[in-house]
């Protein structure tokens, strides 16, 4: 291995080539911060646009510009990260869950009264 290495430094240099890459279109998004500093930031064309980024001057929350404007942050969604009940309800009706609930606790009842803690 060290034969093939010599001379190289190593991660110096890349080996890679950009001939034949083609880069997705870009799209400029211009943010603001509470300090007035304003600032781009490249996407993709097909990427989802945060509303907010963090400002590359002083590290406060910069919320987006379109065509010069501040986005309305109340029309974001603001429900937060989605859990795992809210998941579950995306594959499942309340209906099916009862269903499977009623039938989880006659299993467990069942095994308790044999003296069966687990499956």
């Amino acid at each position: 291995m060290a034969d093939t290495m010599r001379g190289m430094r190593l991660g110096g240099q890349s080996l890679e080539s950009d001939k034949g890459v083609e880069l997705s279109e870009r799209q400029r998004v211009d943010f603001r911060c509470a300090k007035n500093h304003e600032f781009s930031v490249v996407f993709s064309l097909t990427a989802e646009l945060p509303t907010t980024w963090e400002c590359k001057s002083c590290d406060a929350v910069a919320v987006r510009l379109e065509d010069g404007v501040e986005v309305d942050l109340a029309e974001e969604n603001s429900d937060g990260p989605r859990t795992h009940y809210d998941m579950v309800l995306e594959r499942r009706s309340r209906e099916e869950l009862e269903e499977l609930l009623q039938e989880m606790l006659i299993s467990m009842r069942k095994r308790r009264a044999e003296g069966r803690l687990s499956a």
